[in-house]
């Protein structure tokens, strides 16, 4: 295995690798390893069936099955993200990370490719530990006091009830009801850095502050994480898969491919429990 960096805060290409085939335990550390170092680690030429991507997925731990996406046929543990032609929204648009709603957040997504478009779909990730140490002193320590509430309510059940394609591609809006409380900074639990928490989809409001007092302090943080220097670009092509950790990333689904085809398979893995940092 080759391991190239993508940039200097986050992202790591693996080459000379092929996830269909049975990974040794040494292959698969160092695969660990670099999705621990860089936040999201990137494949190309990968030509697998469902059943693959699975087992590729379970060996990192159990499966979420999401509740708001299509399932591919005869693959319950496998979501559709797809954008057709003559549609002109997407999944994804704005900065977040998945699974923030839960009270035991995702580990990470895993993203295949299946049909992508001649040009653009690109996706963006952002470096929450890099954005994080980029912080003033002073804010950081306000930051690690804090808490903030999460909710799926108005992502996945009030945006599909208003958006009529939005409800068309997104099912079971009457299960959006996830509201959790997790930490503004947490300790990642297999880096040990510290990671900002907040994101722009999902997240409402500190704890024991109001939506407009949180408002402010917040979109200051989603401008500041979203600078270029903490952020990588990734270019899909059939075969490609980005593997990201939710702890440690945003992400964002550009949206300039219209009259084309998008679709991708995505795995979900279950997480763990998130504590605030400390020290």
């Amino acid at each position: 295995m080759k391991i190239k960096p993508l940039s200097p805060t986050v992202g790591a290409e693996i080459t000379n690798v092929d996830l269909s085939s049975n990974l040794s335990a040494d292959q698969f550390d160092e695969i660990k390893n670099t999705f621990v170092k860089y936040g999201v680690i990137f494949f190309r030429d990968q030509n697998l069936t469902p059943a693959q991507h699975i087992a590729f997925a379970e060996r990192w731990g159990d499966i979420n099955i999401n509740r708001f996406f299509a399932a591919v046929k005869d693959y319950p543990n496998i979501a559709e993200v797809c954008k057709e032609p003559d549609q002109k929204h997407n999944i994804g648009s704005c900065w977040h990370t998945d699974h923030t709603y839960d009270q035991i957040p995702a580990l990470g997504s895993i993203l295949y490719a299946r049909e992508t478009p001649s040009v653009g779909g690109d996706t963006l990730f952002a470096s929450m530990y890099a954005a994080y140490d980029a912080l003033s002193d002073g804010l950081k320590q306000t930051l690690e006091t804090l808490k903030a509430w999460h909710s799926s309510r108005h992502v996945f059940g009030e945006q599909a009830a208003l958006d009529p394609e939005y409800a068309e591609r997104l099912g079971n809006k009457q299960a959006a009801t996830q509201d959790a409380l997790h930490p503004v900074v947490i300790t990642h639990p297999l880096s040990r850095r510290k990671s900002l928490y907040v994101n722009g989809d999902f997240t409402l409001r500190f704890d024991g502050w109001t939506q407009p007092e949180s408002q402010a302090l917040l979109d200051y943080l989603y401008a500041f994480c979203s600078q270029p220097e903490f952020v990588c670009r990734f270019q899909w092509k059939p075969g490609s898969m980005a593997f990201w950790d939710n702890r440690a990333t945003w992400h964002k689904a550009l949206n300039d491919y219209h009259g084309e085809r998008r679709l991708m398979h995505r795995i979900t893995i279950e997480g763990e429990a998130l504590f605030p940092a400390t020290g």
